[in-house]
């Protein structure tokens, strides 16, 4: 007697969620349908969905008055207000402003930062990859609908700011040091939120290349910062750090879309702004603390001890087998979780910042172990609340909650992952 087969809509259903978990041979073919079909659909936002004037045109104006000689920052405006940003930001909008006819062709911006949307869809899915992260987590890569505004109809600075981040992952995760540094040093001088991952950018280096060569490193992300800062500087040097990086900056309640539910008293208090503070270095602390620098057989203060003397914490052995903890899967998360942790305890997020959290919240959701239809779930509140506008005391909680939660998950989904406790066994 022969066994019978499954009938063929089980078949097909079993077939889809092998590919889905990257199972079988077509599982190699789901990234690049995916990235044709979002390539596709860029040309139709573009095609059918008119253009929406926020910052292009005053990103044009600051430009013009760069091109034509202006080197005090505190003298560059734009319809939207001063030049707020670093010098990378100038001279991308500057090559900008010379293809685009000085601004005037929005038609062909739109179309180069479709392009740009794109590049930086095909960088991301091959940090996914080098994660081994499984198919059926990319389709969330294309869906959101915020994502694709905030770059084929804004044209937003944020769009090659993270760009950049991701740059940097994958150099990192292919351990090219310098080329990392190089992505991410552009990617700050473009946009300062680029800061917030700073902490795990230094700890990777410092884990995977040595001390001495973290140093360096250091020095050329401050270089660079320099080098580009150079004609500024040169005319007005606390003009240009006031603006380019202005830490005091004025939020503004109606703008937000993270904080509204507190409402505006609360909101513009300093005592708020000091509990965001210490929320956000008590979160990150518990991060390094008990994750990051779990494979190292390490604590902090001993890491801290040693780098105040100016040396390295590990012995020449004791770092090449630390150096092995920087796997692919241990730079995404670890960069990704330093990314969120700082948006959850921003003061004021504004749409356009959602670029920075679109690709990199379905990667921690997998990273937390949650049932994929969990994931789907809290994914799509997240990507409704960030489509209210303006937001709403409502969308605004689902902002943060949805954040909070996907770092607490994260942090308990990688509490006996693999590259933090195998590891510690080995570097002991």
């Amino acid at each position: 007697m022969t066994d019978r087969k499954p009938p063929l809509y089980q078949q097909a259903l079993s077939l889809v969620g092998e590919v889905l978990k990257g199972r079988h041979e077509l599982s190699r073919a789901v990234a690049p349908a995916l990235f044709l079909a979002d390539a596709i659909l860029c040309a139709l936002i573009i095609r059918l969905i008119p253009y929406t004037e926020i910052d292009w045109k005053a990103y044009m104006e600051q430009v013009s008055q760069f091109v034509s000689g202006e080197r005090d920052y505190t003298k560059i405006q734009g319809g939207t207000g001063p030049l707020v940003y670093p010098a990378a930001h100038v001279y991308t909008y500057t090559g900008l402003y010379y293809l685009t006819n000085e601004g005037k062709n929005i038609l062909l911006a739109q179309k180069l930062f479709a392009v740009l949307y794109v590049i930086t869809l095909g960088v991301v899915m091959r940090c996914y990859r080098n994660a081994g992260v499984p198919p059926y987590v990319l389709p969330l890569l294309i869906l959101s609908k915020r994502l694709h505004s905030i770059f084929v109809l804004r044209c937003f600075n944020d769009c090659f700011a993270v760009l950049f981040l991701f740059l940097t992952i994958l150099a990192f995760q292919n351990r090219s040091w310098r080329a990392g540094i190089l992505f991410y040093t552009w990617g700050l001088g473009i946009k300062m939120s680029l800061l917030l991952v700073l902490p795990a950018v230094g700890i990777i280096l410092l884990l995977g290349t040595g001390f001495e060569s973290a140093l360096q490193s250091a020095a050329i992300i401050a270089l660079v910062q320099v080098l580009i800062a150079i004609p500024f500087l040169a005319n007005n040097p606390w003009g240009y750090l006031g603006r380019a990086f202005e830490l005091s900056r004025q939020f503004f309640f109606k703008w937000t879309v993270n904080w509204r539910f507190m409402g505006e008293q609360a909101f513009l208090g300093k005592g708020f702004a000091f509990c965001l503070l210490a929320l956000h270095i008590l979160v990150l602390l518990s991060f390094i603390t008990t994750r990051w620098f779990k494979g190292t057989g390490k604590s902090l203060p001993q890491i801290i001890a040693s780098i105040i003397q100016l040396k390295s914490p590990f012995g020449p052995q004791q770092q090449k087998a630390v150096a092995k903890v920087i796997t692919p899967e241990y730079v995404m998360t670890t960069i990704l979780s330093a990314n969120v942790i700082g948006l959850l305890f921003a003061r004021s997020l504004h749409y356009q910042f959602y670029a920075y959290l679109a690709w990199s919240t379905p990667y921690l959701l997998y990273k937390s172990g949650a049932h994929p239809i969990l994931q789907y779930v809290l994914w799509a509140a997240q990507e409704w609340a960030w489509n209210v506008y303006p937001s709403t005391p409502f969308s605004s909680g689902v902002v943060v909650g949805a954040m909070a939660v996907t770092v607490a998950w994260v942090w308990l989904g990688t509490k006996r992952s693999a590259i933090w406790v195998d590891q510690a066994k080995k570097t002991r």
